[in-house]
């Protein structure tokens, strides 16, 4: 209990003191995270609306892949990504292993097919209805499409929600494609594992509740959102 008490304690001070070290690891975590929701949003959800305005007779291996994926263990993803960008992987010309880049690509891998698999999922519920009433109205593919989207907004923002919540607090793909290095790749849930290693537990709680803290402003503005949308 009093290392607890002593965790929040140091959660605290690190906070007031604008701790430098503690800064640029917040900051990496929330680039990381931001740019592979961002990418895995642009991807996703064009990619779950198509599969969910078909046939689930012409999509079913799609979506059984995507459902699989969906559930892929991180560290599978990060190993397999580390074959690819490893030295002596198809990629490995690029020098991308042990950077952000690598770290946002096995973000991106375990965002993508939550977003699109829920996305397809609330498309096929009610894309039917939508689609035969823009084509009664005359609409294009395009419009059709967008207009899918739209009805389907809470669907998929609560789609970017959960896909979020994967990769904020995923710690063995970014371990294992970023190499937990300090100033260049460590991040608050690698920190917490490399602090909890050294026996520093008080610092590990610490970085585990402004985690917390980060984590719960970040989707209760997105759920706000989603709240938002419902109500128009």
């Amino acid at each position: 209990m009093s290392q607890l008490s002593e965790g929040i304690f140091e959660a605290f001070r690190l906070i007031i003191s604008l701790d430098a070290d503690l800064l640029q690891i917040v900051f990496l975590s929330l680039r990381i995270s931001g740019l592979s929701i961002i990418i895995g949003t642009l991807i996703g959800v064009p990619l779950g609306t198509l599969l969910g305005l078909k046939s689930e007779k012409k999509t079913r291996l799609a979506s059984k892949l995507i459902f699989t994926l969906m559930g892929t263990p991180p560290v599978v993803a990060g190993l397999l990504i580390y074959l690819l960008l490893s030295r002596m992987g198809p990629f490995g010309i690029l020098g991308l292993i042990y950077t952000p880049t690598a770290m946002i690509i096995a973000q991106i891998s375990l965002a993508t097919p939550i977003i699109a698999g829920l996305t397809m999922v609330g498309v096929r519920s009610r894309g039917k209805d939508v689609v035969e009433t823009a084509l009664s109205l005359g609409a294009g593919p395009g419009l059709i499409t967008w207009t899918v989207i739209k009805e389907s907004r809470i669907t998929i923002l609560g789609a970017i929600i959960t896909g979020f919540g994967r990769i904020i607090a995923e710690v063995g793909a970014v371990m294992i494609v970023g190499g937990n290095i300090a100033g260049q790749t460590r991040v608050m849930t690698t920190a917490i594992v490399l602090e909890t290693r050294r026996g520093n537990f008080e610092l590990a709680i610490g970085l585990g509740l402004i985690l917390l803290i980060l984590s719960f402003f970040i989707n209760s503005f997105l759920y706000n959102i989603q709240r938002g949308a419902r109500s128009n």
